[in-house]
């Protein structure tokens, strides 16, 4: 491991001294930056905790995912496009096999559409360009840790942590979702689409809703005006594909044609 590389792995004794209900009450945004520029990672670390981040930084996927438990106690993980040896979007499916459910931001000094595609079809949550600046970056980190806190309470459903919704249960607690006892393999991002479709069963739930809650409210898609429906219908046919892996029978969740979707209950 180089210097640099040690100055800026914090370890997991140093990050549990700090317990989540103080960072729930000071509302500080947790960030795991994975970053293999040492000057870049440095100057945006300083920028990121001058506007009130906790900032935990790594030059590589093998130093992260050697200290998994550090990443578990983040909001968010901004990932660089580029690393050595593993490339970001390499990377990612590594981190979800080790438990690291958090929501993910792209960073690359080149974005090209193809790119951007792909990170999101991975189950990333954003991807941004460097050169927008750290201002943008800022703005697009407070929508999304706003986005990823637990969604409320729905009156007779849910006790505590989990949801209990005729053959599907929801752990609030751990992000994780079964039906019928059998665990689902959904991102975080995936988690949050059903919660909101369950929470609200029987109400049609609009594309627009659905994108907000992946992206952020007011976050302009790169594909037109409707370009955001083509994003949620991708999200949407992932979900339903691995509830069919599941149950091939699955068809809780109905399109309303033009407006959203719609969790049907039970039978």
């Amino acid at each position: 491991m180089t210097d640099s590389v040690a100055r800026d792995v914090v370890s997991l004794a140093a990050i549990k001294e700090a317990s989540p209900g103080s960072v729930t009450t000071t509302n500080v945004i947790r960030v795991v930056l994975i970053e293999d520029d040492d000057n870049y990672r440095q100057a945006l670390a300083e920028d990121l905790s001058d506007r009130g981040f906790s900032v935990q930084c790594f030059a590589d996927g093998a130093t992260l995912l050697q200290s998994v438990g550090v990443a578990v106690d983040a909001d968010v993980v901004l990932l660089d496009w580029r690393l050595p040896q593993t490339s970001g979007i390499d990377l990612l499916p590594q981190m979800r096999r080790r438990g690291i459910n958090l929501p993910v931001v792209f960073l690359t000094g080149r974005s090209l559409t193809k790119n951007e595609s792909l990170a999101f079809d991975r189950g990333a949550i954003d991807f941004i360009d460097k050169a927008r600046g750290v201002d943008v970056l800022v703005k697009r980190l407070r929508l999304i840790a706003e986005g990823a806190r637990p969604v409320p309470e729905a009156d007779g459903k849910q006790v505590g942590d989990i949801l209990h919704l005729g053959r599907l249960e929801l752990r609030f607690d751990i992000n994780r979702a079964s039906w019928a006892g059998t665990p689902i393999d959904l991102t975080l991002t995936e988690f949050k689409i059903v919660a909101l479709l369950a929470l609200r069963t029987g109400e049609d739930v609009s594309y627009r809703e659905i994108y907000d809650l992946v992206h952020g409210k007011n976050f302009v898609a790169g594909y037109g005006d409707e370009g955001y429906r083509a994003n949620v219908r991708t999200f949407i046919k992932r979900i339903r594909k691995k509830l069919r892996d599941v149950d091939p029978e699955f068809e809780h969740i109905h399109n309303y044609a033009g407006f959203g979707y719609r969790w049907l209950a039970n039978t």
